[in-house]
């Protein structure tokens, strides 16, 4: 499957505004790769207080830009939705680096490669580029679990 709208991403993902990094999906190859496109907006509710005087998207947000990717990967891989009775979430994050900030204006495409699943917990291989220009790149694990209670 190609493109994703936003809808279609909000189908695969449970979180939302204001937390929500994903806006397109513009590749899904399923249990190989994703690519997934934020568009950073001078009206996102983090810049105002980072940094006032110069905004720039937290790194941590980039790297939840690459969880959500991975998440929507992962449910596509699997054939599921998201549900209220499941999270998937981080259990790591490995050699995060961030060479270039992202600011208003960049569109960031994500790009996250599963590189083995073992036990539940999947390790990503993810990179973020801004015009075609490594900004962020990790490594990342993740794992789905039950609520309890639910």
């Amino acid at each position: 499957m190609s493109d994703m709208d936003v809808n279609e991403v909000l189908a695969h993902l449970p979180q939302r505004y204001p937390f929500l990094m994903i806006d397109r999906v513009k590749e899904c190859e399923p249990g190989k790769r994703i690519v997934a496109i934020k568009n950073v907006s001078a009206n996102e509710p983090y810049f105002p207080g980072h940094f006032p005087h110069r905004p720039i998207m937290p790194g941590v947000l980039i790297l939840e830009a690459m969880a959500q990717a991975a998440g929507v990967l992962v449910f596509r891989t699997r054939g599921t939705m998201p549900d209220d009775k499941t999270v998937y979430y981080y259990v790591g994050i490995d050699n995060a680096r961030f060479k270039k900030p992202v600011v208003p204006g960049d569109q960031l495409e994500i790009e996250v490669h599963i590189e083995r699943e073992l036990r539940g917990i999947s390790k990503f291989g993810c990179v973020a580029r801004v015009g075609g220009e490594i900004v962020a790149e990790a490594t990342i694990l993740c794992a789905m679990q039950g609520i309890a209670g639910k």
